[in-house]
This record gives C-alpha cells, sequence and structure tokens, in this order.
C-alpha cells in the first residue's frame, strides 16, 4: 500500500492505493464518525463489492442506499434518494457516508454529506481508474443540469480516500480507456516526464498490468495533491486540471448525458483543447499529432459528434464555471507539460477549432 496526504491543515486527508484494501477495517475505523454509516453504491457496483465493504464495518450500524448507474441518474431528483436512506435509518449529524463506486457515486455522496444537516463525515472508495486517479481526490462534489454538467454542488472534503487497485479488474474495458483520459491529461498539463512514460506503457495500462496501473495512479494523485493542496477552492491553479474539460463537457452535455462517458468526452477536448494551442501558436504540428496519437492510443476519440454544430458548442461552452464576468476562460498548453488558462481567446481561432 502506498499512502498519500492531501495536505489541507487540519482537513488532511490520506489517500491509501494498493490491492484488497476495501475490506480492510483498519483503514476506516479512524476516519468513521459515530456508529452510523450509510453505504451510497450503484446497481453495478453493489452487487461486486458491498457485501465486502458491509463486513469491514462490523460493529457499525451500517445502512445502503443503492442508485440506478449512469450519468444520466446524476440529478437532484436522484440525489434526495440519499437523504430519503438517511432520514428513513433516522441518521444523525455523527453519521458517515462512504461512497463506494465510480466518480457519479462519489460526487452524489459527497454533495449529500456536505448537504444533510449541514454537513457529515464521508470517505470515498473510488472503484473504477477515472475515479481513484482523479474525482474522489480534491473535494469537487454535485450533480447535473440540463443546461450545464456539474453546475450545483460544493467543495468539500472526504476524510480519506481509499482505492482498491483490485476493483480494476472488474471494470468493462470502455471505462478503463476513459480513466486513461484523466491520467493522460496529468502528463499535458504537468509533467513532461510522466508523459513519456504513458506513451512506453501504455499497452502494460490497456493490459491491466498492476504494476503500470498503481505507477499511474499514484503519480496522477500525487500531483492533483499538489495542486489541490496549494489551491482547494480553484481560485488558481486548480483550473488547470480542467484541461479539455470545458470542450468535453459541452460534448457530454450536447450528446446527452451517459451517452459518452466523461473520459471519452475529455479526450476529445483535450485533442480541441491542443488544436486551439497550436493555433495560438504553442504547439508545433508535431505536438499536436502526439497529443491526437496518445489519446487514440488510449482507446479515446480524437474527434468531438459530427452533429454537434459551432453555435451549439459556443452556446453550451457559454455555460461553464471557468466563465468570469461574462469571459469564457480555457485551459490550453503553452508546451507539452505545461498549462495555462486564458480569457485572451481569439474568436476566430476559437471557431476553426470547432470547424476542424
Amino acid at each position: 500500500m502506498t499512502t498519500l496526504t492531501v495536505a489541507l491543515g487540519e482537513r488532511a486527508y490520506p489517500i491509501h492505493i494498493g490491492a484488497g484494501l476495501l475490506a480492510d477495517p483498519i483503514l476506516y475505523c479512524p476516519h468513521l464518525i459515530g456508529t452510523q454509516v450509510m453505504i451510497v453504491t450503484n446497481e453495478t457496483v453493489a452487487p461486486l463489492y458491498l457485501e465486502q465493504l458491509s463486513q469491514a464495518l462490523t460493529g457499525y450500524q451500517v445502512r445502503e442506499v443503492i442508485l440506478p448507474d449512469g450519468e444520466q441518474y446524476k440529478t437532484l431528483e436522484v440525489w434526495n434518494r440519499i437523504f430519503d436512506a438517511l432520514l428513513d435509518a433516522r441518521f444523525g449529524r455523527n453519521c458517515t457516508l462512504i461512497a463506494l463506486g465510480g466518480g457519479v457515486i462519489g460526487d452524489m455522496a459527497g454533495f449529500a454529506a456536505a448537504c444533510y444537516q449541514r454537513g457529515v463525515a464521508f470517505i470515498q472508495v473510488p472503484t473504477t481508474l477515472l475515479a481513484q486517479v482523479d474525482s474522489s481526490v480534491g473535494g469537487k462534489t454535485g450533480v447535473n443540469h440540463a443546461s450545464g454538467k456539474n453546475m450545483i454542488g460544493a467543495f468539500y472534503q472526504p476524510r480519506a480516500v481509499i482505492a482498491d487497485t483490485t476493483t480494476l479488474n472488474t471494470l468493462p474495458q470502455r471505462e478503463l480507456s476513459a480513466g486513461l483520459a484523466e491520467v493522460i491529461k496529468y502528463g499535458f498539463i504537468r509533467d513532461a516526464d510522466f508523459l513519456d512514460w504513458l506513451e512506453a506503457q501504455l499497452p502494460a495500462l490497456l493490459a491491466r498490468d498492476p504494476d503500470a496501473l498503481a505507477h499511474a495512479i499514484q503519480r496522477s494523485c500525487e500531483i492533483k495533491a499538489e495542486i489541490v493542496a496549494a489551491d482547494e477552492l480553484e481560485s488558481g491553479q486548480r483550473a488547470l486540471l480542467n484541461f479539455g474539460h470545458t470542450f468535453g463537457h459541452a460534448i457530454e452535455t450536447g450528446a446527452g448525458y451517459g451517452n459518452w462517458l466523461h473520459g471519452e468526452a475529455v479526450g476529445a477536448g483535450m485533442c480541441m483543447a491542443a488544436d486551439l494551442s497550436a493555433r495560438f501558436g504553442w504547439l508545433s504540428a508535431a505536438d499536436l499529432a502526439r497529443v491526437r496519437r496518445l489519446v487514440a492510443s488510449a482507446g479515446l476519440p480524437t474527434e468531438p459528434p459530427a452533429d454537434l454544430s459551432v453555435e451549439r458548442f459556443l452556446e453550451l461552452m457559454a455555460v461553464d464555471k471557468k466563465v468570469l464576468n461574462g469571459t469564457l476562460r480555457l485551459v490550453l498548453l503553452r508546451q507539452l507539460g505545461e498549462a495555462t488558462v486564458t480569457g485572451n481567446i481569439d474568436p476566430g481561432l476559437l471557431q476553426a477549432t470547432l470547424r476542424r
């Protein structure tokens, strides 16, 4: 097991990464508040891992709420079922929520924990690659709105992240590729050496080599933990983690939630952001080709849906959390391994990227 720390002073918390961690009670006990525990999971994950987790919590009053699986269910209506379960079980302010699942479950359970009785403890137990390297770390929680992804939510940190790498053995290949989008993102924005390593090790990652996956998860979490510790509420450098996401969120919303996986949309979105970076003169043609080649090699799309018009893209991108005083800001690459946030965007260049 490897343990990293998200350094947030009194609210610092560990990220445990390793095989066979899900059923280890020692990892949970220091972070459980009271005796009441509500496990939030979904219909896909529950048959696989709910019993193991429940057995690790022997001696606690454990209940569970099982939600439908999919981005299309990340809504206020489905989210409210968590409160129904908490209230039906008469859970108080000293309860703990545990998010057992991928990014959707983690976001919804974390947002519920932020709101229930004005805030209760929660623990992230991510079971997808995307959740283990990205969404479980950093305290972004929320639900979607028909007009935009993750537009309703809160910053609310977990008390611990327990990433059991053996859960990736049951992950569909499409979901594995979607998770690799977020892994690749870290190389593009922060670590050129990691980018080199990813290009060399991508076949091993796709084949689920445990050592390769463990390193990819650890390095991704290291980068995210560093950025979150420096800028918890995204007032500055944390926005760099959204490379490809403004384009990607527009794809997810425009295509209909659930039709494109988040990582698939981010894969295409990173290629679009790289294309715009090249139009700014920051990336060479060879750099741009390298971005597209790595994204495609991970099994991800490099182009958005053909039926999303330029006008619809611009409309959807205008509903983005990085829009400031009506100005769209985008994360672009000054070079591979170095990202920047810019609001000085030539509309003609942006439209050229969208038309392409």
